[in-house]
């Protein structure tokens, strides 16, 4: 005899409902946990589970399967709607949500028919339970796309980076007859090392291109007659966006090329990437720093087609969401400027940089390095200026009043310092002559006899007056300098004259040229609009500067370099900075300075030659320059 015990709380009674069906007897209750148990299975990626609450699970779990296929990484939300039940039949409403991966979520109203099966409610194992328009014999086609990049412009708003045709050069390893002797026919054309494509061909799957280089097509042209008629060696072409050669302001602008890993990571939002392998993304520079602002946001189409794929079915568009554009972002960049830069530098078989600068604005208007340079290091790089930091120590000792332009002062050949001798190039010795004079054929022993008697922070604060030390804000890096405060002896000595612990990249250097030029300090402006880069100092004060300035003049008339005496009003200094353990010492060359009213306006700019050997290399690169305008 059954006897009956305590009712059960209804909250425990609901909990008894099995996941997956209820007990007949038509219930909108049992019909919903049977709907909510599928497609919580679909939606958990359970597909075996999901499967098996239909009435045919094995068609089910192919058309699941397919549909994973078909939308790739995406992931189904959902949320049940109107129920309704008659004659063991019953219908479902239920809304879907994909997160399609790297584009926008796709939405649709939908419906999952099911029917009773001995005792439980069971999904019709159908192709419209994915998508009402989805029939037998068919399948869904996503098709995802990018807008056309927005472009990165130059000064005057025109596009700087343009579609290209380039030139694939690569290895079919189906068609290699001796690979060895493919890899070094391809390295000796494109520079590319032998055992790197070696490698990469053993490593390649069957059938699969493997990529050597990518090249525009004149520089294929140079190339075409050696590797053209190598066996195994293919050249398909496509279209990358580039700008007008491969070295222009390379270290701000950056590159666009395939998405790498790196990149896709980067552009996460909420756990999901926005871009997907295959996209062309900003790999590096501003593109990079801009990329969501001028990538916009992807679009979809998705499809019904058939799944005989010889049929012809073009298939029938059932959503599409329409990709969103992105927004040009401007640079300071004078092509004119930048064009003629790059010319210069490639005079140069050393690593050779230059950085122009507009006065008064600190906007960027070049950044070149050569072919055989870090171009990193025209706006990051760390070097010792060497006596184009005089301009900075004249700047000290003028405001400290420890000297005027005309006072007379000491150029021995050598002086010692705490037992260590500083000498002159050469050692030349002037004797006495003014403190003009002595700027002008950068004697280093008169600043480092000056230089010492000013306080120990005297050089740092001459520095930071303008702007040196100030920790950027940019989208792209520009290493701000580093003047020690608290140098004594010997690297006072040596941090007056631009060795020791003193340090600048070209692009800082430049701005320093743009302050004394324009009157006051400048912060760096790499886009136009853009928020400013950082504080920057009063400055030195007029009067210094009004010394300065035809001191720096007296370097191009009579001082270092004479050789820009017919380029027009220009001022600068020059730097030869040791560096490394060689004897005689290695050294770098510098020159920083500037033109007014030139050509393309007021400019302030610097050269670095790295390994120069002296300042000559520098001045050179700048008379290539000036003549460029």
């Amino acid at each position: 005899m059954l006897t009956r015990g305590p009712a059960l709380p209804t909250a425990l009674l609901l909990l008894t409902v099995p996941v997956l069906g209820a007990c007949s007897g038509g219930s909108e209750d049992d019909v919903r946990a049977a709907a909510t148990g599928f497609l919580d299975a679909w939606s958990e990626g359970d597909t075996a589970t999901a499967a098996g609450a239909t009435t045919d699970p094995d068609a089910a779990t192919a058309l699941l399967e397919q549909t994973a296929a078909d939308l790739p990484d995406a992931t189904l939300g959902t949320e049940l709607g109107e129920v309704t039940v008659e004659d063991g039949i019953a219908t479902v409403g239920w809304t879907a949500t994909w997160d399609l991966a790297a584009a926008p979520d796709w939405s649709y109203q939908a419906t999952l028919r099911l029917e009773e099966g001995g005792d439980e409610w069971q999904v019709v194992a159908e192709p419209a339970l994915v998508h009402p328009e989805l029939g037998e014999g068919q399948h869904l086609r996503l098709s995802r796309a990018l807008p056309d990049r927005a472009p990165l412009t130059d000064a005057a708003g025109a596009p700087l980076f343009t579609p290209t045709e380039v030139v694939n050069v690569g290895v079919d390893p189906g068609q290699v007859t001796d690979l060895a002797a493919l890899a070094a026919a391809l390295s000796a054309a494109t520079g590319i090392a032998a055992e790197d494509i070696v490698a990469d061909v053993q490593a390649a799957p069957a059938g699969q291109f493997v990529p050597v280089i990518t090249l525009r097509r004149p520089d294929f042209e140079q190339i075409r007659a050696q590797v053209f008629d190598l066996p195994g060696a293919v050249f398909p072409t496509s279209t990358r966006l580039l700008a007008p050669s491969p070295r222009f302001a390379e270290a701000l602008l950056g590159r666009v090329g395939d998405a790498t890993a790196e990149v896709i990571e980067e552009s996460q939002e909420d756990g999901a990437p926005r871009y997907a392998a295959g996209d062309q993304l900003g790999l590096s520079g501003l593109q990079r720093a801009y990329q969501e602002k001028l990538a916009g946001t992807a679009g979809f189409t998705v499809s019904v087609i058939s799944t005989d794929e010889s049929s012809g079915d073009t298939g029938v568009e059932i959503a599409a969401v329409a990709p969103e554009p992105g927004a040009p972002v401007q640079t300071p960049l004078v092509p004119a400027l930048q064009n003629a830069a790059d010319a210069a530098v490639a005079t140069q078989q050393q690593p050779a940089h230059l950085v122009v600068v507009r006065p008064g604005t600190g906007e960027i208007l070049a950044v070149a390095s050569n072919e055989v340079a870090d171009a990193t290091n025209a706006l990051a790089g760390q070097f010792p200026p060497g006596s184009s930091m005089k301009a900075i120590t004249a700047t000290a000792l003028l405001s400290a009043g420890a000297v005027t332009p005309d006072a007379p002062v000491a150029c021995p050949a050598t002086t010692v310092v705490d037992g260590r001798e500083f000498e002159n190039q050469d050692q030349f010795d002037l004797g006495t002559v003014p403190f003009t004079e002595a700027f002008a054929q950068s004697c280093n022993t008169t600043f480092i006899e000056l230089g010492l008697a000013l306080p120990d922070d005297a050089l740092a604060a001459a520095a930071t007056s303008y702007g040196v030390g100030t920790d950027w804000q940019l989208p792209v890096d520009i290493f701000g300098g580093s003047v020690p405060a608290d140098s004594t002896g010997t690297t006072k000595a040596a941090n007056a004259i631009g060795q020791g612990q003193v340090l600048m990249s070209p692009a800082q250097l430049a701005l320093v040229a743009a302050g004394v030029a324009g009157g006051t300090p400048v912060a760096p402006v790499e886009v136009v609009g853009a928020e400013p880069a950082g504080q920057v100092p009063a400055g030195p004060g007029q009067a210094v500067l009004d010394a300065l300035r035809p001191m720096m003049r007296q370097v191009v008339l009579s001082g270092t370099a004479t050789e820009l005496g017919d380029r027009g009003e220009v001022h600068g200094k020059t730097g030869t900075a040791e560096y490394g353990s060689n004897t005689p010492p290695d050294s770098h060359g510098w020159f920083m300075g500037y033109q007014p009213a030139g050509p393309q306006g007021d400019i302030a700019f610097a050269v670095l030659v790295e390994g120069g050997q002296s300042s000559s290399a520098a001045v050179a690169v700048t008379d290539a320059f000036l003549a460029g305008l």
